[in-house]
This record gives structure tokens, sequence and C-alpha cells, in this order.
């Protein structure tokens, strides 16, 4: 079975837990040589720990049911996207409104600003440059197409 296939089939079973869990969502599945797979999850309001230990453990025994690896050879993981990881679906977008994000352009110039809206084509975010009564706000509208990553900015 090519790992197209098997990333499939594995995609089929995660989406029947998270029919009965629909605020939670898959963004990505890897699988390694070693038959090692990496399932990447994230939610409208965030993956707590215990929810990335209940998928990996119904998930695990359904694959196992599968028999898909003979003798139990693969192993789990699930857990959410790092916090360095570029936003990947349109869910990520929304859930991550108000936060700063930098968006890397097609050209490879890059733009910070504040993730203000999403559409289903663009992202509006507001740059404010200058400080004080100086101050200057303008927005952004940026199409997906012009788009090559964007990644929340965790500041300190």
């Amino acid at each position: 079975m090519s790992t197209e296939v098997q990333i499939q089939k594995i995609e089929e079973l995660l989406q029947q837990l998270l029919d009965a869990e629909p605020e939670y969502f898959c963004i990505s599945i890897k699988i390694k040589p070693t038959n090692n797979i990496k399932v990447f999850m994230d939610g409208d309001k965030g993956l707590p720990i215990e929810k990335c230990v209940y998928f990996n453990r119904k998930l695990y025994k359904l694959i196992e049911e599968k028999g898909w690896y003979p003798d139990g050879d693969f192993s789990l993981e699930v857990s959410s996207p790092g916090v360095d990881e570029p936003l990947k679906m349109h869910r990520q977008y929304i859930k991550n409104i108000g936060r700063n994000v930098e968006v890397v352009f097609t050209d490879d110039s890059k733009s910070e600003g504040k993730l203000m809206e999403v559409a289903e084509a663009d992202i509006i975010i507001e740059q404010t440059t200058g400080k004080g009564k100086k101050a200057v706000t303008k927005q952004l509208v940026i199409p997906f197409n012009n788009i090559k990553s964007v990644t929340v900015q965790i500041k300190f």
C-alpha cells in the first residue's frame, strides 16, 4: 500500500472520529518510512493535550483493528502543529483573527500586522507605524494567491 493510500485511509478513519467532534479538524498526516504516523490537528478554540490523547487512543485502536500493519509495526503521534508552523487551513486563519501575523508573499517579501478579517479569497491585516500622536494605522488587503505563508507571531 503506497504512502498516499495509507494517508487517505487514515484520514477516513480520523474523519469518523471528527464527525462526532466537529470543533476539531485535521491539518495534515505524514507517514515516515518507519511507519511512524504523525497526525497534526487543531480546534476552533485550541486543542488541549487531553484531546490529543483521546484522538491518539481512538485512532490507534481503529488502525490496529484494520490490520494494515502486521504485528503492530507502527507508531502514532497526534499533536497540534508547533507555534512556528505556517497556517494551512481557512479554519486556522479564522481562529487566529486578532493575533499578530507575518505574511510571506509569493515574491518572498514580508509584511507584519494584526489579522483583522478572513474572507474566501483574501485576508486583511492592520499595520501601525509610528508612535503616540504620529501613529498611522492602515489596513492591507492580501489575496490568498499572493501569499506564500502566514505565521502567527508570538510577542512577549
